[in-house]
């Protein structure tokens, strides 16, 4: 069973950083397109930024680009998701998630997800 488990969370003030966190286990993790996510009080679970296999790609909504980066690490199987410039629309909860297959947007297209971890700005 796959399981996925991000920490990192936090309260920040607007301006300030954080690294969330995303342990995999119980499957081929380097074989996972991952993702993040996040949801907001009132909002629809939106894609945050994504990465390929290899790391080789990255993808982003267009709110983070410049601010947030993500990136794998296939030894530890854990994604992460450095975030900078915080301000209070990034207050959320955020999810990692995992799929086989390719690139993609859409949060029913990914198979696993972790419990969220609460992001406050």
């Amino acid at each position: 069973q796959v399981q996925l488990v991000e920490s990192g969370g936090g309260l920040v003030q607007a301006g300030d950083s954080l690294r969330l966190s995303c342990a995999v286990s119980g499957g081929t993790f380097s074989s996972y397109y991952m993702g993040w996510f996040r949801q907001a009080p009132g909002k629809e679970r939106e894609f945050v930024a994504g990465i390929t296999w290899t790391g080789g790609r990255t993808y982003y909504v267009d709110s983070v680009k410049g601010r947030f980066a993500i990136s794998r690490d296939n030894t530890k199987n854990t994604v992460y998701l450095q975030m900078n410039s915080l301000n209070p629309e990034d207050t959320a909860v955020y999810y990692c998630a995992a799929r086989s297959g390719t690139y993609s947007q859409s949060s029913a297209l990914y198979h696993y997800w972790g419990q969220g971890t609460q992001v406050d700005a």
